[in-house]
């Protein structure tokens, strides 16, 4: 009988032992911040009197009778960018001008002054109306700084600021981000004064207590965005890339007299690649114009499918997040060009990575954790971001062997963590069966929530091998695949 407990207990102990999965590393992603990885790629989209003068950015003294858009059609914008696989737009509800694109009950300077539906128009509500009605996801940017509010640079502003951010939080949710950016004082019309007014932006706009008691409360799902970032950070430029090694965790440095980053403070340094083993978990953004400026201009063109396909691996493929920005023409349409360029480069993507080569592979892996097939190796080619290859504690740098009933031909390798465990990985390799012996195709180094590389030439071959090179802890994996690129 005491045999018989003690090998029950004993049973019972391996068996918890098996199903116990890896002790989570380092900082980690909240939900809000695991959608907004698996939204990828979004939007954001510039359309103020601006536009109407043919300029960058607003001085704040346009007269709101010039916007005038006579075709708007939100609908139009939201599926061109739908097609070119945006899952989301951040639609700038005001920008520097101060020009704001809903009925507003804090300044005069608004869309009910313009012709614009006869002065009834409230755009927010119709790009966040299209964007729902086809399955986009909506947020907001509304811009501190006011170059046309004469109350800019004292104290009253804040409020005033705060009661905008208010009513799109209230009025436009449920929003997938708060955007928001460094831009801090200058020169402007400031309700005729034509002048240049300077503040401190460590402490002017008190962005810690203004995330913390209206964005987190009101939109507790949004992401708040800034070059410092709370939960999605600048990446340092606007190009559209990260950086090759790049980690989703950052130690934010606290701005001068404050305890805590505030935009216009940036980690210019850290924030292309962030920082490993970084406090918090701040992924990148890579936020870049799909023409040449943020808003529209005739004499620019949009850049090619091509350019766009790069980006998408230097930023998504990275990581990061692809942030593409769309200028609406004087119509109040996206440009024919841009429409085209959008179709093209989604097709791209969605005809690319739309089967894996190795979906149907056998895969044998050095060691699955607890010998258990919760964690087995197989969960790395079953489409499933929940499942994942673990190992045991002392097993960090595996390896797992794909082999294929008959040769493929690819040129892109796709790899995943299971980043709710943390980023763990800091080196892999992938290797070709020759015949008679291993050939690495390609050496990285940080994973995270996707790695995408795009080879040089094309690989053939039946028989594949995935390493992990280098990782403090056991490892994680909940993807690998081989795509060969539709173009």
């Amino acid at each position: 009988m005491i045999k018989q407990i003690a090998a029950l207990f004993f049973l019972t102990a391996f068996t918890s032992f098996a199903q116990t999965p890896p002790k989570p590393y380092g900082a980690l992603p909240s939900p809000r911040q695991i959608a907004w990885h698996e939204t990828e790629v979004y939007g954001i989209m510039h359309f103020t009197p601006t536009t109407f003068e043919n300029k960058e950015w607003g001085f704040g003294d346009a007269d709101p009778k010039s916007f005038n858009p006579k075709d708007f059609n939100a609908e139009q914008i939201i599926l061109a960018a739908k097609a070119g696989g945006l899952r989301g737009i951040v639609f700038v509800a005001k920008h520097h001008d101060g020009f704001a694109l809903w009925p507003t009950k804090t300044t005069e300077y608004n869309i009910s002054k313009s012709p614009f539906r006869d002065g009834k128009g409230d755009m927010v509500k119709e790009v966040a109306d299209a964007a729902r009605k086809h399955g986009l996801k909506f947020g907001v940017y509304c811009s501190p700084w006011d170059r046309n509010n004469a109350k800019y640079g004292t104290p009253e502003y804040l409020a005033i600021y705060r009661e905008q951010l208010r009513e799109l939080y209230t009025n436009y949710g449920p929003l997938f981000m708060s955007w928001h950016d460094g831009a801090n004082g200058g020169d402007g019309y400031y309700g005729g004064a034509k002048e240049k007014r300077s503040i401190d932006n460590t402490t002017y706009y008190q962005w810690d207590s203004t995330w913390t008691n209206l964005t987190r409360k009101l939109q507790p799902t949004a992401n708040i965005f800034s070059d410092v970032g709370w939960d999605v950070r600048w990446v340092g430029n606007e190009d559209g890339e990260a950086a090759e090694t790049s980690w989703a965790t950052l130690t934010p440095v606290p701005s001068k007299g404050t305890n805590v980053a505030v935009p216009g403070q940036a980690n210019a340094d850290e924030n292309p690649g962030g920082t490993r083993n970084g406090k918090m978990w701040i992924p990148a953004e890579c936020d870049v114009p799909l023409r040449k400026g943020w808003f529209y201009h005739p004499d620019q063109k949009p850049k090619t499918p091509d350019k766009l396909f790069d980006l998408y691996f230097k930023s998504v493929g990275r990581g990061a997040g692809l942030d593409l920005g769309l200028a609406p023409d004087t119509r109040g349409q996206l440009h024919e060009d841009d429409v085209a360029a959008l179709k093209t480069f989604g097709d791209r993507v969605k005809n690319t990575f739309a089967t894996n080569l190795i979906a149907r592979a056998s895969s044998k892996a050095v060691n699955v954790r607890g010998y258990n097939s919760i964690y087995s190796a197989k969960n790395i080619l079953d489409g499933k971001p929940e499942s994942y290859w673990a190992t045991d504690e002392d097993f960090k740098t595996p390896e797992v062997t794909i082999e294929m009933g008959s040769p493929i031909t690819f040129d892109i390798i796709s790899l995943q963590e299971y980043i709710k465990l943390g980023q763990r990985i800091e080196g892999f390799a992938v290797d070709v069966w020759t015949g008679n012996e291993w050939k690495e195709i390609h050496a990285g180094t940080s994973v995270g929530a996707k790695r995408l590389v795009k080879l040089s030439a094309p690989v053939t071959g039946q028989k594949f091998r995935l390493r992990i090179t280098k990782s403090p802890v056991s490892i994680a994996i909940s993807e690998f695949g081989f795509y060969k690129d539709a173009q």
